[in-house]
């Protein structure tokens, strides 16, 4: 099969398209076809090997796993001799812990963070789901505990967890300010903000609005800087493990007040990401929510791929489709 390979760390041009062997399944695993699969910040730190520390998961010196890709959509090929829940020809989609979705087939286990597509989305679409959504949810629900007529403002709105976390807010009934580029505030506006800013003609951590809430999905700003946006009680969510964050973490949750919290969303159990998707999936085919897809590319352009989305300017998702490619 063919697959996005990477050697060493580096520059999008380690990206390497190679024929490499197709994965066996374990008794409980499922052999999936990827269809469609993304390109995230994620994915290009991992490939650049930055922050070193994330190298302790990555591969010190060199990558330990050598095909990226944290999320897919696609069809199960055949299914582990165990496997009860899936079927050969089932459409689903799924997140990894952060690696081999940029191949043409996947092994996933049954009871992994995979749930069946939505009938209501391409495989395009649904693709571009696990990664912003299964963020900004448990950062919502279980961090902030958003309430209905709450405020809340979201940094980086326009980006991959940002849409949803736009949508969602919503969802759970609280008033949404968005924080985006001026080219990016209708897109925001359409999916449900009340009051758009743009940041480059207004610095929201000086305005006389306060929040209950302010989450911070692109690591652009701190704690101490938003702490007066934030009413008495407010919390400060941020994506970024930034040591000041882990600081102010500790030091407000001794204090009480006003708080920062971070969480780290991607290593949770693959039971609650798989719950969430079952959860994220009604919302989709009820139309509550919707992913944003800014660009797609196919699988052998992955390299510009990753060079789109280190600008820091991508609406939403970046898609990568199979192409044309026949199996191998």
């Amino acid at each position: 099969m063919k697959a996005i390979v990477y050697a060493r760390y580096g520059a999008p041009d380690v990206l390497e398209l190679q024929e490499v062997a197709k994965p066996t399944p374990k008794d409980n695993e499922i052999v999936v076809k990827v269809k469609a699969t993304t390109v995230t910040l994620v994915d290009c730190a991992f490939r650049q090997g930055t922050p070193f520390v994330a190298r302790l998961y990555t591969g010190l010196l060199r990558p330990k796993k050598g095909v990226l890709g944290t999320e897919l959509s696609g069809e199960v090929e055949s299914v582990g001799g165990d496997v009860t829940r899936f079927k050969v020809g089932d459409q689903i989609f799924a997140a990894t812990d952060g690696f081999d979705a940029h191949a043409e087939f996947i092994c996933l286990p049954e009871d992994g963070a995979v749930e069946f597509k939505p009938s209501n989305l391409s495989f395009e679409e649904s693709a571009a789901i696990c990664n912003g959504a299964l963020t900004a949810l448990p950062f919502l629900r279980d961090q902030a505990n958003l309430q209905r007529g709450q405020k809340i403002l979201i940094n980086g709105a326009s980006g991959s967890i940002g849409t949803f976390a736009v949508q969602l807010a919503k969802y759970f009934g609280a008033h949404v300010t968005g924080v985006c580029s001026g080219a990016n505030v209708e897109l925001v506006k359409s999916l449900g903000a009340d009051q758009v800013i743009d940041y480059s003609q207004d610095d929201f951590t000086r305005n006389t609005q306060a929040y209950d809430v302010i989450f911070d999905t692109v690591g652009k700003s701190s704690f101490s800087r938003c702490k007066g946006a934030l009413i008495g009680k407010g919390i400060y969510l941020s994506t970024v493990m930034a040591l000041g964050t882990m600081m102010q973490m500790v030091w407000t949750s001794m204090v009480g007040g006003k708080r920062a919290k971070f969480a780290a969303t991607g290593l949770r159990s693959a039971s609650d990401q798989a719950k969430d998707l079952k959860f994220l999936k009604t919302l989709l085919e009820d139309g509550k929510i919707k992913p944003v897809i800014d660009k797609t590319y196919e699988l052998a352009d992955m390299a510009v791929a990753h060079l789109y989305v280190e600008t820091g300017h991508k609406k939403g998702n970046v898609v990568i489709t199979m192409g044309l490619m026949g199996d191998v």
